[in-house]
């Protein structure tokens, strides 16, 4: 039989841990309580069908947060427009299309979506001290496709979800 006093310290430091990590993670939790989202659009220029390379753009999101306390992961998603493909977006000029894709990098290498078909989604930190981030979206179209001449146009929701 074991002397009262030693069972008495070994429960109380069983819960003193529990205690500890209820408070550790309490005081973990970060709270967002609203972001604002301003984008630009990703304007192309003139596209000329006989030009041997792609034509690049790219355009900024601004996201705003209202942040009370810790650090906060905020992801910003884009749709895949009209096209509903994240493989090839495509912008229209009534019957006419013409593809392009939206990157989260500038080497074009990962396609900025929802997180489904292949494409990558951007989380960020913010906190009460940095609540603002600003993220690059690059655009680039293909080379050599036919299409009318016109306006062609295509529209993205930008999520942002923290």
């Amino acid at each position: 039989m074991r002397p009262r006093p030693a069972v008495r310290r070994r429960t109380w430091g069983a819960l003193t841990h529990a205690v500890l990590a209820l408070l550790a993670c309490a005081a973990a939790r970060a709270t967002v309580t609203s972001c604002t989202v301003t984008a630009g659009g990703v304007a192309f220029g003139i596209y000329d069908p006989t030009s041997p390379g792609p034509l690049p753009s790219s355009a900024t999101i601004a996201v705003d947060c209202t942040v009370v306390n810790g650090n906060n992961p905020v992801t910003i998603a884009l749709s895949a427009g009209l096209s509903g493909s994240f493989a090839t977006r495509t912008m229209s000029s009534g019957p006419d299309t013409l593809s392009y894709n939206l990157y989260l990098d500038a080497a074009y290498s990962q396609v900025w979506g929802d997180g489904t078909g292949g494409s990558v989604t951007d989380t960020r930190s913010v906190t009460h001290g940095r609540p603002s981030f600003t993220a690059t979206v690059y655009g680039l179209m293909p080379a050599a496709q036919s299409a009318g001449a016109g306006t062609y146009n295509d529209t993205i929701t930008v999520t942002v979800s923290y």
